[in-house]
């Protein structure tokens, strides 16, 4: 059908945008109004038409529009007879009443919109100054809300420049977006400024920031002026953040034999921020946790995370904004590879922290939901703007690098390289497909890498690799992996490692064994599948980590593995223990941190499977994990290593959260002398969260002490750190009454919306049942407070997942059932199936109850004291 005898009716329920009409250049001005919280804007967009239409489409959400009108190359002036807006799709329909020639155009858009509370668009935040809380503006526009702040072509592949004005800028504040500042007006006691135009970029890449702030700066030797924008009078904890930014310019930048294209890099912390950080072109935004780095309430992990973050959000320049997606599909092509090269960049910067091994984390992250029924591809088919936010997961992030990762350790460092730096040189300033990148890494490697790894990207799950030995053949099974215990379908081609060895016997009755050679399949943990052994190479295996004769990757790799297999029932309970129990006497960071979480997991799962009135499990798990502690001890060690620091403080909250007596005590009576002096080093700030774990555990309704505590140090705190740290603890009490208290802070203007997700991460089992109701009697608030974004996902998955009976599946589905929207179907289901998972684990279990307190017991060094 001719455009021209369509009808507005034939556009209706059209997702994406007709591609008659794209734009070229905008040039947009903003005038915020900080005291009424609303803005007012204009957009001039320079476009062409492609084909002669009545009709402009484009995105537009929240907005009122006011005067709209083209004008074709010949200076002819159309005013549109009709202005719609299908709010299901969020476009904005102009209808003339002749045809818009083929050719050139400019387009013009008054609006104007409310500067909302969702952190979502063009919203409000907020900051304290001289102990007043005022109003602040923020944007932040990915996935698909850069229509919300401005009429536009709001999808990746609509790339234009953009010149950017602010308007009605109080004197006091900065205004920041992608771009240097090249003037400013004053008039009265407001500014205009005016910012230079960009590269050509996506719309959701367009930032605008309007707050008070103080900076520091430094220039790259490639001659890229870097600030770090913080709040007033901190500065100098954006010190690190900076020196990072300015190190990973200059690594990238040789890496990929691309410069970074802008004259300047900002970083701003803000305080209201519903992700870690985005990467906007030129300006990262970030949470001020993410960004400022404090040496008195910084921990470890606290400095590590900052790294990843930083240099994650520098490498977006390059992967994400100088090449983007063509789609969302496509979105692992973003993020996939901003996580991978924010290790690289890391441990290159700090190749003593081992972060590779470290990445394994990211690596069993991935193979968890990705293990779910309700998995998607790593090439997702998005058709739904709403939905787009659910493919932000583990999947497009810690799945798609891991795969990047197993790609590279295929076809070697040298060619890896030289495959990106052609791809950024072939792509730059366009948009690119999963296919684009898989052509050239096949043409710089001569492998046919699109054969290799399409399978691995369009099709949902990964392989489990059954290994047998039979007479000495080894034997290779693959199935897809479900964590349900499902036989699921698809191939997939393996760049399948081994390693071989052998242990050295101890006495004669280890002879036999030690002489047959073991075998570990999957080489550090590098390759994206799950490996299953049979019980001779298992029993091998065993001895082998006994021996001391496994890296810590492959320690990693098995125990990981052993959990996952035993969690679909494809393993007996039983040997996973007796597995766990061999790893007690490591201190290798990754392998104690793997082995405490898979403690916590087998804990929360056997309580609700067994009968244990004598708490043989706790002591079980407390006596893996106490030798450590006893190695460590609670003070830091001059000169120690940052891995050390941070196992610290992961045994230490491991002992807290199991209930150590000991553990106990000594925290809580080094909280109470830190309560009262900020500043004593009796409370080290690596073990401040299992001193708070060890205070809202013997918290109670009858004796709260603890959790007023604790509420006062969050109250009280200046430090962003310490504020998440509280808070992150405040609802773990295993007294219902507290938790409920804590809940309700959430809808308070106490605790930042963005600040929520810290409450209901750690949400005590016994106050699972308080959370779900307290959900489900909040759930419209919930809705209108937090809308339908990254932190409203969080109550889902943080309140729902817990459970773990069928009956509870059931019950969720039915509240569920005429409340859930495109926005969080997805997750919504992915937590359904978690609680599926564990009550088929419990029956499992059951089968072999009798036999778990006696084996827990005969592992038990300590004895249990009753």
């Amino acid at each position: 059908m001719n455009q021209n005898e369509q009808k507005l009716e034939h556009f209706k329920g059209q997702h994406r945008l007709p591609k008659f009409a794209i734009p070229h250049r905008y040039d947009l001005t903003l005038k915020p109004n900080l005291h009424v919280c609303t803005f007012s804007g204009s957009v001039i967009v320079n476009l062409s038409i492609l084909e002669s239409t009545r009709f402009l489409l484009l995105n537009s959400i929240d907005l009122v529009i006011h005067e709209s009108s083209f004008t074709d190359s010949n200076n002819h002036k159309v005013v549109p007879s009709e202005v719609a807006v299908d709010k299901d799709v969020e476009m904005l329909v102009l209808v003339f009443n002749k045809p818009l020639s083929v050719g050139d155009g400019v387009l013009e858009i008054n609006f104007n919109g409310v500067l909302n509370e969702h952190m979502k668009g063009f919203y409000k935040g907020t900051y304290v100054d001289g102990g007043v809380r005022k109003n602040m503006a923020t944007t932040t526009f990915e996935p698909s809300d850069a229509r919300r702040c401005f009429p536009c072509w709001d999808e990746p592949a609509l790339k234009a420049t953009f010149k950017i004005t602010v308007g009605d800028v109080p004197l006091e504040l900065t205004a920041i977006s992608n771009m240097p500042v090249y003037e400013e007006t004053i008039t009265g006691d407001f500014k205009t400024v005016c910012f230079e135009e960009s590269p050509i970029m996506s719309t959701y890449l367009v930032a605008v920031v309007v707050g008070l702030f103080d900076y520091i700066e430094e220039t790259s030797p490639g001659g890229i002026r870097v600030r770090s924008y913080c709040p007033v009078g901190k500065s100098e904890n954006g010190k690190l953040a900076l020196s990072i930014a300015v190190k990973s310019l200059e690594l990238y930048t040789k890496y990929f034999s691309m410069p970074y294209t802008l004259p300047k890099l900002d970083m701003v912390g803000v305080p209201d921020f519903p992700a870690g950080a985005m990467e906007n072109y030129g300006l990262i935004v970030f949470r001020e946790t993410e960004l400022l780095h404090d040496d008195l309430h910084s921990a470890a992990a606290n400095t590590q995370r900052l790294l990843i973050v930083v240099t994650h959000e520098v490498g977006h320049q390059w992967f994400g904004n100088l090449v983007t997606m063509e789609w969302w599909t496509h979105l692992w092509l973003n993020e996939g590879f901003a996580t991978w090269v924010s290790y690289f960049a890391t441990d290159t910067l700090f190749p003593e922290w081992r972060i590779w091994t470290q990445f394994l984390e990211e690596t069993a992250e991935g193979l968890q939901l990705d293990a779910l029924e309700q998995s998607h591809p790593v090439e997702v088919e998005v058709h739904n703007a709403s939905s787009v936010i659910e493919v932000f997961d583990a999947i497009s992030y810690q799945k798609g690098s891991s795969l990047i990762r197993m790609l590279k350790e295929y076809l070697g460092d040298d060619v890896f390289q030289k495959s990106m730096s052609s791809y950024m040189k072939k792509y730059a300033y366009k948009n690119a497909k999963t296919e684009d990148l898989w052509s050239v890494l096949s043409e710089e490697s001569g492998v046919e890498v699109n054969k290799l790894m399409d399978i691995w990207t369009k099709q949902t799950g990964h392989p489990v690799i059954s290994v047998k030995l039979e007479d000495c053949t080894l034997q290779f099974e693959q199935t897809r992996f479900m964590s349900l215990g499902l036989q699921g379908e698809g191939q997939w081609i393996i760049p399948i490692t081994l390693s071989v060895g052998s242990s050295q016997p101890q006495d004669k009755k280890n002879q036999e064994i030690a002489e047959k050679p073991w075998v570990k399949v999957n080489v550090g943990h590098t390759g994206f599948y799950r490996v299953k052994y049979d019980g001779v190479l298992t029993a091998r295996l065993m001895k082998a980590i006994q021996d001391k004769c496994l890296s810590p990757d492959d320690k990693f790799g098995i125990l990981d593995d052993a959990y996952a297999l035993c969690e679909a029932g494809e393993g007996s309970i039983l040997s996973l223990l007796s597995l766990m129990d061999l790893y007690r006497e490591d201190l290798d960071y990754v392998v104690l941190s793997r082995l405490i979480n898979a403690c916590y997991n087998t804990a929360k799962i056997l309580k609700d499977a067994i009968y244990d009135p004598w708490n043989h499990l706790n002591q079980f798990f407390i006596d893996i994990i106490v030798s450590s502690a006893e190695k460590l001890g609670m003070e830091p060690v001059p000169g120690e290593s940052h891995l050390n620091t941070l196992l610290r403080e992961e045994v230490f909250k491991a002992l807290a959260t199991f209930g150590h007596k000991e553990t106990h005590e000594e925290l809580k009576n080094r909280f109470q002398i830190y309560i009262n002096d900020k500043f004593t080093s009796i409370l080290p700030v690596d073990i401040r969260k299992a001193a708070y774990i060890s205070i809202m555990r013997t918290s109670s309704a009858i004796d709260r002490s603890g959790f007023d505590s604790l509420l006062k140090l969050y109250r009280e705190a200046d430090a962003v750190q310490e504020k998440a740290r509280t808070l992150s603890y405040i609802a773990s009490s295993p007294d219902p009454e507290l938790v409920k208290e804590a809940l309700d802070l959430m809808l308070t203007d106490e605790i930042r919306e963005q600040d929520t997700i810290y409450v209901t991460a750690r949400i005590s089992l016994e106050g699972r049942e308080t959370a779900w109701i307290w959900l489900k009697e909040n759930w419209d608030v919930i809705v209108k407070r937090w809308g339908q974004g990254m932190v409203f996902h969080r109550f889902i998955r943080d309140i729902v997942t817990p459970f773990s009976s069928h009956e509870m599946a059931e019950e969720v589905e039915e509240f569920f059932s005429n409340r859930v929207t495109p926005s969080f179907v997805r997750i919504l289901k992915q937590s359904i199936e978690k609680i599926r998972i564990k009550a088929k684990w419990i029956e499992k279990i059951r089968q072999e109850e009798s036999l778990i307190p006696k084996l827990t017991r005969g592992l038990t060094r300590t004895p249990v004291k009753t």
